[in-house]
């Protein structure tokens, strides 16, 4: 028996390498990875996401891996599928992430693909299935894109089920702390709390939910018949019972998961974390390096999500000391340079996300704009056009339109805009 690994999101990202690079050092050396391209097949950089997928495990993991390429069973050849299906059973490790769940589970149920992905696993392999692709393995599938997006009414769609395979009947919910609704709620991938309620409320039969928070991976190891928890957050069972929250860094038995740990006594509070009932043996130096990291990354990421970029920027110059101060103390140069990795993409997100917004943008024009439009509105009443021309000539050199409606002027701020505050 093997692995399934299931990640909550950041499968192709700095937070992690170390998590990919652990579950191929139980492989074999030599052990053949493959990226399963099915849950973004409909996208149009299908093949950028998959190339993307393969340098990142070249550059990063230092691994070579191979795309299994799947990504529509109208339009594949019989050849080309057979060869898919052939690389698949030629795997020891196999990825499968970004995209649409529903559109996966309608692409591979009813193919050999499901059932190949259990044989490797059930012969000792590794089935990694992260954001998208994590949606799909449970006895149900959340239709996130159609409900969220579309606007569909609340509803599940049968899963593919591979966790039923080894005894698992779970929901499986990634993204689960997201918050990028920013003013609404996201969580519970993008179901926010109250409609997931509901969701949950909807399941015919009490089908625990597993939720993983976002840049963290739940391991499950078959073979010794437990479960681990790493990367930056938590995993969670809930059930109608309550539910049950497992830390990052320990490992758990996986009969919790089938239910055996869970028939007796009280569920805790669901912000308490559950004892773990294995010793982790992981408490190495660089597993205390990755800990400290990782809480500077979640330091960064709450400010980010708070709008508290001084928050963010404390977090970022207290990652650059540890860096610093562990080059000094000669720690692995390798970790150090996958630190760094991290370190470089929580800069780019201080340029891509801490720009002001439209919205905001308008927000802050507003009283000078209105107090400028109200004197134009005189200077028209009174005659004087050359003035009034002159404040609209002088708004829209900054980006304002200026519309005149019976109902008097109205303004807006032009896209481009947005990159001259």
């Amino acid at each position: 028996m093997g692995i399934i690994a299931l990640m909550g999101s950041g499968e192709l990202t700095a937070t992690m390498v170390e998590v990919h690079k652990s579950l191929l050092s139980r492989l074999p050396a030599k052990a053949e990875a493959s990226f399963l391209d099915t849950p973004a097949g409909f996208q149009l950089n299908a093949g950028q996401i998959a190339a993307n997928a393969v340098d990142y495990f070249r550059s990063r993991v230092g691994h070579p891996m191979q795309t299994a390429s799947y990504p529509c069973r109208e339009s594949i050849s019989e050849l080309d599928a057979a060869v898919a299906f052939q690389r698949l059973r030629d795997s020891d490790f196999v990825l499968m992430g970004p995209g649409s769940p529903t559109y996966t589970v309608d692409q591979l149920r009813g193919s050999p693909i499901p059932q190949i992905l259990a044989e490797r696993v059930r012969d000792g392999g590794c089935l990694v299935a992260a954001s998208a692709a994590a949606l799909t393995v449970g006895r149900f599938t959340l239709p996130v894109y159609e409900i969220y997006k579309v606007g569909q009414p609340l509803h599940w769609v049968p899963g593919l089920d591979l966790l039923g395979e080894f005894g698992l009947d779970l929901v499986v919910v990634p993204h689960w702390n997201n918050a990028e609704g920013g003013t609404h709620d996201t969580s519970r991938c993008f179901m926010g709390k109250s409609r997931f309620e509901k969701l949950t409320a909807m399941l015919e039969e009490p089908v625990p939910v597993l939720g993983i928070d976002e840049h963290t991976a739940c391991i499950i190891d078959l073979a010794s018949g437990t479960f681990a928890v790493r990367g930056i957050g938590s995993a969670r069972l809930q059930q109608r019972q309550g539910a049950r929250v497992f830390s990052a860094g320990e490992d758990y038995p996986v009969e919790v998961l089938r239910g055996g740990e869970t028939t007796s006594g009280s569920f805790e509070h669901a912000d308490t974390p559950f004892p773990p009932a294995v010793p982790s043996d992981a408490e190495g130096e660089e597993e205390d390096f990755w800990r400290r990291v990782h809480a500077r990354q979640a330091q960064f990421q709450e400010g980010l999500s708070e709008g508290d970029v001084t928050r963010s920027a404390q977090a970022l110059l207290e990652l650059d000391r540890m860096l610093w101060k562990a080059q000094a103390d000669l720690e692995n140069p390798d970790i150090i340079a996958q630190a760094r990795d991290l370190f470089r993409e929580l800069l780019v997100l201080v340029g891509t996300q801490c720009r002001p917004t439209l919205p905001n943008l308008q927000r802050a024009l507003a009283p000078l704009v209105d107090d400028l439009l109200a004197s134009r509105q005189r200077f028209r009443k009174d005659g004087y056009w050359d003035a009034a021309d002159a404040i609209r000539n002088a708004l829209a050199r900054v980006g304002v339109v200026v519309e005149d409606t019976p109902r008097g002027p109205r303004w807006r701020l032009e896209p481009e805009a947005e990159d001259n505050p």
